[in-house]
């Protein structure tokens, strides 16, 4: 494990505050992936937990902007988004075209009721953390 600095803005609470009770348990756990990830890997120094159109955002020095969050448009479904622009979902779909759900090139999408299929998973947080530093590797390294 990896000693990290975490600097969380407060108002990241408040948006998780306002989930109904699912989507609270389901964005935590989405967030504790994002938290290991960060101390799972050596070169994260620090991580900041911040809002970015309103969404708990997660940046690193290194790494590309991941954003998650809920929409009452889409009830039944949260989401864990990345730069468009990035290689990020397009590596995702090749490698993991068969487990994860997509939206275009810029968010994996998950059900309220399904597992979350968390090695694989973690494999593309950790990707977008340090994106700067693998973003020359086919496919990311996945």
């Amino acid at each position: 494990m990896n000693a990290i600095q975490v600097q969380t803005n407060p108002e990241v609470e408040g948006v998780f505050s306002h989930y109904p009770d699912l989507v609270r348990e389901k964005m935590a756990a989405l967030r504790q992936l994002v938290l290991e990830v960060a101390t799972e890997t050596s070169e994260i120094e620090a991580l900041e937990e911040t809002l970015k159109w309103g969404e708990p955002s997660y940046l690193t020095k290194k790494g590309s902007t991941l954003r998650m969050d809920w929409k009452s448009k889409a009830p039944n479904q949260y989401a864990l988004y990345f730069k468009c622009t990035s290689k990020l979902v397009p590596s995702f779909k090749t490698v993991f075209k068969d487990l994860f759900t997509f939206e275009k090139n810029r968010a994996i999408v998950f059900q309220l009721h399904d597992e979350l299929p968390k090695v694989e998973l973690k494999q593309c947080i950790k990707a977008a953390l340090t994106y700067h530093s693998i973003k020359h590797l086919p496919l990311l390294g996945l």
